[in-house]
């Protein structure tokens, strides 16, 4: 799915933690958006940002922020 680029609020559905080719400690997320065109589309995102435990994060507020067409997420707690 392609998002322009912008801030869009959201919920976390599905979260599960994993690790890199590298080693690396990942955050795999499923973000439900929940306004503007958009509304009810699931965004995939992978960081390896460490959001903590990954049974607290869901239902957890997020906002997904679009620039220069690469996602990022903040957990809004």
């Amino acid at each position: 799915m392609h998002l322009t680029n912008g801030a869009y609020p959201a919920i976390v559905i599905d979260c599960e933690q994993g690790i890199g080719d590298d080693g690396t400690p990942l955050t795999h997320l499923e973000l439900a958006l929940l306004t503007g065109e958009r509304k009810g589309d699931v965004v995939a995102l992978t960081t390896g940002a460490d959001l903590g435990d990954f049974i607290e994060l869901l239902g957890m507020p997020a906002t997904v922020t679009v620039t220069d067409g690469q996602p990022s997420v903040t957990i809004d707690r």
